[in-house]
């Protein structure tokens, strides 16, 4: 989460399906094998096909990718690779979407490519301050694929962001950090900090999802 997000280790992958599956929990996991941008060398490629691979042979439900070139446009020849090798998985484009030079060329191709999700803040900092971008993605995708708006998603704005864009799904990590306290010498370590999930934040954003419809 410090990070963005980076591909899970196969034990945490192993794990999340033995548990999630028994509640009846669909599994995504992030294809991504390092901060920074989304344009990745032959080698990071390749461990991006394994990590594909293996959640297939673990009855992962998705997997979520995102590939760039580097002037800004979606890197078709990888992107159609993964998307066949994930089969019959369904495929997310993350937010790598966000740095596109031209987000309707992109939706076009990424539909094109038989992708079924896009994630986005509507190329903002936030999915609130994006909704005008997300609110014509969802109108120009006309029911051809998902536009799942992500970014800055709570309990205090995700029903007006639901009513501002009309979107049927969302994303957000619902982090807080974790402070580490060194009791040897009374000071706060910095590099110890972490974020975890927040489930409380998650079950209120939900519950004011039902309550919407």
């Amino acid at each position: 989460m410090e990070n963005g997000g980076t591909s899970p280790s196969a034990a945490a992958i192993q794990l999340s399906v033995e548990k999630l599956k028994k509640i009846g929990l669909d599994i995504f996991v992030l294809i991504r094998p390092r901060a920074g941008n989304f344009i990745y060398s032959d080698m990071e490629f390749e461990v991006m096909k394994r990590n594909v691979l293996f959640c297939k042979e673990y009855d992962v439900d998705g997997v979520v990718i995102g590939l760039l070139t580097s002037d800004g446009k979606i890197e078709l020849s990888k992107t159609a690779k993964l998307v066949e090798l994930a089969q019959p998985m369904q495929v997310t484009f993350h937010r790598a979407f966000d740095y596109v030079k031209n987000p309707f060329e992109a939706l076009e191709q990424i539909i094109k490519l038989g992708i079924q999700r896009i994630l986005t803040s509507g190329q903002q900092s936030t999915a609130l301050e994006g909704f005008g971008l997300i609110q014509k993605l969802i109108e120009k995708a006309n029911d051809r694929i998902i536009i799942m708006p992500g970014s800055g998603i709570n309990s205090e704005n995700i029903s007006n962001l639901a009513e501002l864009t009309n979107a049927k799904e969302f994303h957000l990590s619902a982090k807080k950090r974790i402070k580490d306290f060194n009791s040897k010498n009374n000071v706060e370590n910095l590099e110890n900090e972490y974020f975890l999930t927040d489930h409380e934040e998650v079950k209120r954003v939900v519950e004011i999802i039902n309550k919407k419809g």
